[in-house]
C-alpha cells in the first residue's frame, strides 16, 4: 500500500519544517507541500504531529536463542516498533553465544520470519573464536560489527586474552563495538566491599564497577584501535572521567573512534538505587549525579555520538533476587524515544538533537544503507509524535515479554502515534499490523 502523510512537522537534519510525505512501496517517494498524485494512497492526517526518521537502536539483547523465558525478538521488536524504533542491532550473547557464522545466521532465520522490526545481529567474540569472526570480513555488507565484551560478562564472552584482543583489532574490517569494564578493578573493588559489609546491596553496584573500570578498559580499547586504525565504536559510557577519551574536532563521517550513550544513565543516578534497588542494576553501573551531568554535556557538544537502550529485559523474580545474585540489566526499548521527548519538553534537548542522536548519527557510525534520515529514495522508516498526548507506563501497556519497566508509573507528556517500516504502517495508536515483517539491515562498507 502507498500512503500519504498530510501536512507533518518535519523533523530532520538539524531542521523543522511542515510538508507532505508521500510514500509509494518501501521507499520516501516525495517531500514537499501540497503533494498531489495520479495513484491510490492512503491519506494520514498529520496535521499537529511531528515526524521523525525512525530511531535505529545498535544495542539490544533480545535474548533468543536459549534465554526465551524473558524475552524473544517477536515480542522486543515489537515492543520497540511501539516506541518508534524501526531497526535495531541485537548483542550475541544469548544461548549458544554467536561465536559461529552458523549461530549468526540461525539468528537472522528467526527474525526474517518474527521480527516487525529492521535488524542487524553483532558477531560475538571469545578467546578462542578468531577464525570465524574474521570470516565476518566477507560479509561486511550484511553485518552490524563484531561485539568484544572487554570487562566481566557471562560464559566465556568475556575476552581477556591480549593475543586474542590484538588479532581481532589489527584485522577486523568491520565496526568493533565494545563492552569497557576493567575485570581486575571490578575484582579488587568486590574483595574490598564484600570483606568490609560482608552483605552487599544495589547500592554497592556503582562502586563495584566504578569509574576506574571503566576508564582504564576504554582508555585500552582505544589504544588498540589506534595502534592499527580500527573502526571502533564503544557502548554504554557511563562516567565523566571517559569523556576525555573522545572528541568533538572531527566531523562524525571521519571519526574511527565513536562513543553511545544510553537512556537509563542519561535519566537515572546512584540516588535512585534507594527506591529502585536491583531494577536498576545494570552493566556499566548507574553512577554518582555527576556524571549524568557529564553525560548530558558530553552528548550535546557531540563527543558522545549516538543514544541507544542496551534493552536487557529478565523476568521479575531474576531481578528480585539478593544483590549479588540479581540479573543485570533493564528493558527499555519502548520507552526511549519518548523518554528523550520527556527531556525536550524539560528544555535539556533539542527535537533536531534528538532526531541526530537516534538515528542520523547511527546511520552514519554504521554505514547503514538507505536509513536514518527523510531523504527522498530512502527506506520509509518513520516514527509520527504526538508531543501533546500523554503516555503513562503501566502494567497493561508494556509490551516487553518479563511484563516490567523501571519507568512503571512514570508519565511520558508526549507519545508515538504511528511506526513505519519499510512503508507498511505497522503500528498506529496502539494497533499493530503483525503481517508485515522487517528487512536485514545492509551497510554500504
Amino acid at each position: 500500500m502507498n500512503y500519504l502523510i498530510r501536512d507533518a512537522t518535519i523533523v530532520n537534519e538539524n531542521k523543522i519544517f511542515q510538508s507532505d510525505v508521500l510514500i509509494k512501496d518501501t521507499r520516501i517517494e516525495k517531500i514537499a507541500p501540497n503533494i498531489s498524485i495520479k495513484y491510490t494512497a492512503k491519506e494520514i492526517n498529520a496535521t499537529g504531529l511531528f515526524l521523525f526518521p525512525g530511531v535505529i537502536d545498535d544495542q539490544v539483547h533480545f535474548r533468543e536463542p536459549g534465554l526465551i523465558h524473558k524475552a524473544t525478538i517477536y515480542t522486543e521488536s515489537k515492543a520497540a516498533v511501539a516506541g518508534g524504533v524501526t531497526s535495531f542491532m541485537e548483542m550475541p550473547n544469548t544461548k549458544p553465544p554467536a561465536f559461529t557464522q552458523q549461530l549468526l545466521e540461525d539468528k537472522y532465520a528467526i527474525a526474517k520470519h518474527t521480527s516487525v522490526a529492521n535488524y542487524s545481529f553483532f558477531m560475538g567474540t571469545s578467546n578462542d573464536n578468531y577464525d570465524e569472526v574474521m570470516r565476518c570480513n566477507e560479509k561486511r555488507k550484511d553485518v552490524c560489527g563484531v561485539k568484544i565484551f572487554m570487562g566481566s560478562s557471562t560464559g566465556n564472552l568475556l575476552v581477556d586474552n591480549p593475543l586474542a584482543l590484538d588479532k581481532i583489532f589489527s584485522n577486523s574490517e568491520l565496526l568493533i563495538a565494545t563492552h569497557c569494564e576493567d575485570e581486575k578493578i571490578i575484582k579488587e573493588n568486590y574483595t574490598k566491599i564484600k570483606s568490609e559489609k560482608g552483605m552487599l546491596v544495589a547500592s554497592d553496584h556503582p562502586i563495584i564497577r566504578n569509574q576506574e573500570a571503566c576508564f582504564e578498559s576504554s582508555f585500552r580499547a582505544i589504544q588498540y584501535a589506534k595502534k592499527y586504525g580500527s573502526r571502533l565504536h564503544i557502548l554504554h559510557i557511563s562516567t565523566e572521567k571517559e569523556l576525555q577519551l573522545f572528541t568533538n574536532l572531527i566531523p562524525l563521517k571521519e571519526k574511527k573512534i565513536t562513543a553511545e550513550v544510553c537512556v537509563h544513565h542519561l535519566h537515572f543516578t546512584s540516588d535512585d538505587y534507594e527506591r529502585l534497588d536491583n531494577l536498576i542494576k545494570c552493566n556499566p553501573a548507574i553512577k554518582s549525579p555527576d556524571n549524568k551531568t557529564a553525560l548530558w554535556n558530553a552528548l550535546l557538544d557531540d563527543r558522545l555520538d549516538v543514544i541507544a537502550t542496551d534493552h536487557a529485559p529478565h523476568t521479575w523474580e531474576e531481578k528480585n533476587e539478593p544483590y549479588e545474585q540479581a540479573h543485570a540489566g533493564l528493558p527499555l526499548v519502548q520507552h526511549s524515544l519518548m523518554l528523550m521527548l520527556y527531556y525536550y519538553k524539560q528544555g535539556k534537548i533539542t527535537l533536531e538533537k534528538i532526531a541526530e542522536k537516534m538515528s542520523h548519527a547511527v546511520a552514519t557510525c554504521f554505514e547503514i544503507e538507505d536509513r536514518g534520515f527523510l531523504r527522498e529514495g530512502y527506506y520509509a522508516d518513520l516514527a509520527l509524535v504526538d508531543l501533546h498526548k500523554s503516555f503513562k507506563v503501566n502494567k497493561d501497556n508494556i509490551l516487553y515479554k518479563c511484563g516490567w519497566s523501571p519507568l512503571e508509573d512514570f508519565m511520558f507528556p508526549s507519545s508515538v502515534t504511528h511506526t513505519f517500516i519499510n512503508g507498511s504502517l505497522v503500528y498506529e495508536n496502539g494497533t499493530f499490523d503483525e503481517s508485515i515483517k522487517g528487512n536485514r539491515l545492509k551497510f554500504n562498507r
